[in-house]
């Protein structure tokens, strides 16, 4: 699926063991995945018990490691809008952050269409079908378009995301025509480990919920807000069976924040009580903390990643990277990297020593172990 990880990239993300964090065991083979469906699997629901994060024992499925690499935010807004005209090439220099990766993840905020009326408010993303191709290109296996910009461009925008998420070549998630679909996880078997990714937002503005809720007689989102909290832990436990790892993607948090709210702490502990074994997210434009919470792995925030104009603080961001042997987790790093042009480019020395021990400091808010 990728190329083989470059030897910059190991030496520069093992610092992290220099300020307390768990590192990725080196050496391990890159495999791909196989080919992918851009259509989610659904899977029956299940009244399966909770398990619990401490007690439980996390078996390793066949003893074979897989890795996952996560970006936060991705849009093609601005000069980046004119990188779609050679899909294939337009994120370059994003490709080098993810290879080496089993599984490697983004979270796409547009909505794709071209079609459509902007919703009522402050900021309304769109891009093109080709915005997959892109992705696809750079080594971007699955992607959500659970999150607050989803829906920017109503029910025609829905039904042009749809119909583009048939086409896309890569798995999309967190959409559907129903929350049948909407909720569904994406599965593929690495090395014979069986996967299940899963994804959400919690972050709608409260006048749009009734209409970009996924339900079973509507299109739209799958989200964690209020009652739907419920559907989504449901779907968590039935995709628990017949999986060795099982990664939860969230839109969630507050923006400018680089600590978790108590929500997303919440949040977190309930779906790694239903069966998630990494639960990762973005939305508040910040790097916010990762680490293990009790044998699971939580990141509360990976920043944005491909983003127009991005500067300072929220133009922080790094690509997550976490090796799994079925359910237990043996290793993670944080790779840092700036947004320049619209695009991550990873640091050099002493930036990056720096945003290592950033990264490790963000731990102690976000109530993480190392």
């Amino acid at each position: 699926m990728h190329s083989p990880l470059r030897v910059a990239l190991i030496a520069g993300a093992v610092v992290l063991a220099a300020v307390g964090a768990a590192t990725l065991i080196g050496g391990e083979e890159s495999r791909s995945a196989g080919p992918v469906d851009p259509t989610p699997t659904t899977t029956p629901a299940t009244t399966q018990p909770p398990e619990t994060t401490t007690t439980t024992s996390r078996p390793d499925g066949n003893g074979q490691p897989v890795t996952f690499a996560f970006g936060g935010d991705v849009h093609f807004e601005g000069n980046l809008r004119a990188r779609l005209g050679q899909p294939s090439t337009a994120l370059s220099a994003v490709a080098p952050l993810l290879e080496g990766a089993d599984v490697a993840m983004v979270n796409l905020e547009a909505a794709i269409t071209e079609r459509g009326t902007p919703s009522d408010k402050a900021y309304n993303f769109r891009s093109p079908p080709s915005a997959f191709t892109a992705l696809r290109s750079a080594g971007v296996d699955v992607t959500t378009m659970a999150n607050n910009h989803g829906m920017d461009f109503g029910t025609e925008g829905l039904a042009d995301s749809l119909a583009a998420r048939a086409g896309a070549g890569i798995p999309v998630l967190g959409i559907g025509a129903n929350a049948t679909e909407a909720y569904a996880p994406w599965r593929t078997t690495v090395r014979g480990q069986r996967i299940a990714v899963l994804a959400a937002t919690d972050v709608l503005d409260d006048w749009l919920i009734p209409a970009w809720t996924a339900t079973d007689t509507q299109g739209g989102l799958a989200s964690a807000k209020g009652a739907q909290q419920v559907r989504l832990e449901a779907a968590v436990r039935a995709a628990r069976r017949g999986t060795d790892t099982l990664v939860v993607y969230l839109h969630w948090g507050a923006e400018g924040n680089t600590c978790p709210t108590p929500r997303q702490r919440e949040l977190a502990a309930a779906l790694v009580t239903a069966g998630a074994d990494i639960v990762v997210g973005s939305h508040a434009h910040r790097v916010q903390g990762g680490g293990r919470f009790g044998e699971a792995f939580v990141d509360y925030g990976l920043g944005n990643f491909v983003f127009y104009n991005e500067s300072g603080e929220s133009g922080r961001t790094g690509v997550l990277r976490v090796t799994a042997v079925g359910r237990r987790i043996t290793g993670y790093e944080w790779v840092p990297a700036r947004i320049s042009g619209g695009l991550p480019r990873a640091l050099g020395e002493p930036a990056r020593s720096q945003d290592l021990a950033e990264f490790a400091n963000r731990r102690a808010c976000a109530g993480l172990g190392a």
